[in-house]
């Protein structure tokens, strides 16, 4: 990976409080596993920025290399990387996705 790309990626986590890289975009996922996680921080009503890997190719393969992480997506919160769909969701389903947002800080939707 290249120092503009490591940069890029670093800034994204860096000045979002919840950063998503993922497939598409919030409103039009290009994945099921992207449009699960968007839908879960949709749900606890968290603002996240998201990062579409499907622009940059750079950034798509540069993100797998900085998590060391195989695949997208792949959310941070805080500037620590949480994990993928499988993780986040089953964080999500445990109610643990919550608890961690609201430990760092960030308002969530009590889930139901």
């Amino acid at each position: 990976m290249d120092d503009n790309t490591k940069n890029l990626i670093e800034n994204h986590i860096e000045n979002n409080d919840v950063c998503l890289f993922m497939k598409g975009t919030p409103d039009a996922p290009q994945c099921g596993f992207s449009m699960a996680v968007t839908n879960m921080l949709k749900l606890l009503e968290v603002n996240f920025q998201s990062v579409n890997v499907l622009e940059d190719q750079n950034i798509r393969e540069g993100i797998k290399v900085f998590s060391d992480w195989p695949t997208i997506p792949q959310l941070y919160v805080k500037k620590e990387f949480v994990g993928g769909c499988d993780i986040v969701k089953e964080m999500y389903e445990s109610g643990e996705l919550a608890k961690l947002f609201e430990s760092k800080g960030i308002n969530v939707k009590a889930k139901n």
